[in-house]
């Protein structure tokens, strides 16, 4: 048996840098993620902030990586870099790096999807998952389902239409004054509330079909949290919190296990930021096991933006040679894409 190869893996596409070193059987040897704080008293990120922090950063990081390894620059075959979708910026910073870093060692360049990397992340957890297979993807701007032929064609059959459902965390955790990012903070105060307390609409719930819409529900809430007397909002912030969270769940489930009961899939990977949303995963999970599906996500960890999926979604690529050339250049157009 071959002995498996390294792959150096960037990750800058938003407000974390992180660099990670993983083998091509997906064993991960090191993930490091220096998170920015700084965009915490902005209530968001600052793209400028970011990008200017990435090139901080990145540098550092990869010389920790080695040091933490014990590897070298020789250990390693190849080196992998998001490229989109993102702050156009920070992915440049990202880029521009794995790119100079290649070119100087004479190593191939993977360039990866983001979306598609936060897919393969469930390959480090669970590394028995075959094909075909139906992947849920939830993130503070995308959401979709993507569903794999094999691990290098995949096709979307269903999509955000709007807003995604992670954004919708986020923007109702700024109306109630709780803070950023949203989804934890709600997720963790929904689990004393109750979800049936306040009935928020559920976008696109026709029988088949499979796109998402969550600017109606965000508009809802936005407007039903408006007219609640401050005292009130208060007294039932749990059960607010968690009418919130089954509203925006609800169709992420259904329409996951309805187009794998449909095509005949038995697996479903979950996948992006939300992904570590105990009620989703606890829902989806019951609900995949009734009619006889299995649920697989990654360890909360690897929910976050990291390198190490980004790694993890350039092994299919290493093996069959699928490399990028260094003209590439990164672009922010959204949606899971083989690059």
């Amino acid at each position: 048996m071959s002995k498996p190869a390294y792959i150096l893996a960037f990750e800058s596409s938003c407000d974390d840098t992180s660099v990670a070193i993983v083998d091509t059987d997906y064993n991960v040897l090191c993930n490091l993620i220096s998170s920015q704080k700084e965009h915490q008293d902005y209530g968001g990120v600052l793209p400028e902030l970011a990008s200017r922090l990435h090139l901080k950063n990145i540098l550092r990081l990869t010389e920790a990586a080695y040091i933490k390894t014990g590897l070298s620059k020789d250990d390693i075959s190849a080196v992998a870099v998001s490229i989109n979708p993102g702050l156009i910026g920070s992915l440049i910073v990202g880029l521009s790096f794995a790119k100079s870093y290649a070119w100087s060692l004479g190593l191939p360049l993977i360039t990866v999807n983001h979306m598609l990397a936060h897919i393969f992340a469930n390959f480090i957890t669970h590394k028995d998952i075959k094909a075909p297979f139906l992947a849920l993807v939830v993130s503070g701007g995308h959401t979709e389902l993507v569903h794999f032929e094999d691990m290098l064609k995949f096709t979307v059959v269903g999509k955000t239409l709007d807003d995604a459902a992670g954004e919708t965390f986020d923007k109702t955790a700024k109306i109630l004054g709780l803070g950023f990012p949203g989804g934890p903070i709600i997720d963790e105060l929904a689990k004393k509330g109750n979800p049936k307390a306040f009935d928020f609409p559920r976008g696109l719930n026709k029988k088949g079909n499979y796109n998402f819409s969550y600017s109606g529900t965000k508009t809802a809430i936005y407007n039903h949290i408006l007219s609640m007397d401050p005292d009130e909002r208060e007294a039932r912030l749990h059960d607010l919190a968690a009418s919130v969270q089954q509203a925006i769940i609800d169709p992420l489930i259904n329409k996951s296990i309805s187009w794998a009961r449909v095509n005949g899939i038995k697996d479903i990977l979950l996948a992006g930021g939300v992904a570590a949303n105990s009620a989703l995963r606890e829902q989806l999970g019951q609900k995949a096991a009734k009619y006889g599906m299995k649920l697989h996500y990654p360890g909360l960890s690897l929910c976050m933006d990291n390198a190490a999926m980004v790694a993890a979604a350039a092994i299919p690529k290493y093996l069959t040679g699928h490399y990028s050339d260094l003209n590439v250049n990164a672009f922010s157009l959204k949606g899971t894409k083989l690059l």
